[in-house]
Parts: structure tokens; C-alpha cells; sequence
């Protein structure tokens, strides 16, 4: 019965998810006027079992100036959610991001529909 409380619940998980988005969208390149979650630059969100999360996200641009700004705000807002024990941003390049990754939303703020 031990082996079974230690494994979180696919619903717990997807929970923290869904709060890790939203914090996710408070944070901002400090260049453009659009959270990183609707500029698509968040490729993964991984609940461990454990309560730690893994998160690969990419920079519009690969010498983003703010980069170590955004990645310190990600990791400690994602650290903050409750429910989270860790987090582990690994920062990713491939694939390539783009405009079409962008949510509509994005999209509109930003001019391109």
C-alpha cells in the first residue's frame, strides 16, 4: 500500500500543471509585451511523482539579452506553486522557435493577425 501514496495522482498532477501555467503567464521577456506561455516558449511541463517539475522552454531568439532574468523568474515562480517541491528548467533550442508556436492571443497583441 506504501508504493501507491508515494505515486501522485494523474489529477494532482494536472492540477500543479494547470497552476504552473498560470504563473507561467506573469512572466514577461522583458522586449515583448507577451507572456512567455503565449509566445509558445514553454515546450514542456513534466509533474514528477515526486512534486518536482520539469520544464524545457527556448528563447525567441538564442541571445535573448534577458535570459538569465526569465529563466531565474521561471524557476522561482514555478517553485512557488503550491504543490511543487523543485523545479528544473532546462533551457532548449530545438526545435527552433517561431511565430507559428505563438497563441492567438499573441498573435493579435503582437500584430500578426
Amino acid at each position: 500500500m506504501r508504493i501507491f501514496a508515494a505515486i501522485m495522482l494523474q489529477e494532482e498532477k494536472t492540477k500543479i500543471e494547470e497552476r504552473i501555467v498560470d504563473v507561467l503567464k506573469t512572466v514577461y521577456d522583458p522586449e515583448i509585451p507577451v507572456n512567455i506561455y503565449d509566445l509558445g516558449m514553454i515546450y514542456k511541463i513534466d509533474v514528477q511523482d515526486d512534486s518536482s517539475v520539469e520544464l524545457d522552454m527556448t528563447f525567441t531568439a538564442p541571445n535573448c539579452p534577458a535570459a538569465d532574468f526569465i529563466l531565474e523568474d521561471v524557476r522561482t515562480k514555478v517553485e512557488s506553486v503550491e504543490g511543487v517541491k523543485g523545479a528544473n528548467v532546462n533551457l532548449v533550442f530545438e526545435p527552433a522557435w517561431d511565430q507559428s508556436m505563438m497563441s492567438e492571443e499573441a498573435r493579435v497583441e503582437l500584430g500578426f493577425d
